[in-house]
């Protein structure tokens, strides 16, 4: 399981690109007609959003490997390498649901054997969500649901 991926690290560093000349542009005209304090706070938004287009490309190559055996569950996640690895008894290992905290985001899924609770693929959208149950659920992993809890001070 990976998050989806909407444009590639070439398509980032092109983005980039454009906005590294478009700022130049505007930096060359502030420069131009004596406004040279811009440039630094330039450079510093420029660094910012390359940061963050860096940090999001890095966790959009997280993976989560689930492989289903007869005794077993184990669970790899990573991103360009095996970070952590659990492995669960497949007999009383269960999926818990708990219900999101808005309509337009999906159940919190967690892989859950006595103490032990793992989050599964927290990056997916509904629809991946609700398909990833459903595979589980043909494979004999029982399901638990869960009412969100009730934030302190909330509206609900």
């Amino acid at each position: 399981m990976t998050p989806n991926r909407s444009m590639s690290w070439q398509g980032n560093v092109r983005i980039l690109a454009s906005l590294f000349a478009l700022s130049g542009l505007i930096i060359g005209a502030m420069l131009y007609v004596g406004a040279w304090p811009v440039v630094p706070f330039a450079g510093l938004e420029l660094a910012g959003v390359t940061a963050a287009l860096y940090y999001t490309a890095l966790r959009c190559r997280q993976q989560e490997i689930l492989i289903i055996e007869d005794e077993a569950l184990r669970l790899e996640k990573g991103i360009y390498r095996l970070e952590s690895k659990w492995e669960l008894p497949r007999r009383y290992t269960r999926l818990v649901m708990t219900e999101p905290p808005h309509p337009w985001t999906p159940p919190a899924l967690h892989l859950r054997h006595r103490d032990t609770e793992v989050p599964l693929a927290p990056f997916l959208n509904s629809d991946d969500n609700a398909l990833l149950v459903q595979a589980l659920q043909r494979q004999g992993i029982a399901i638990e649901r869960r009412a969100r809890a009730s934030i302190p001070g909330g509206p609900f």
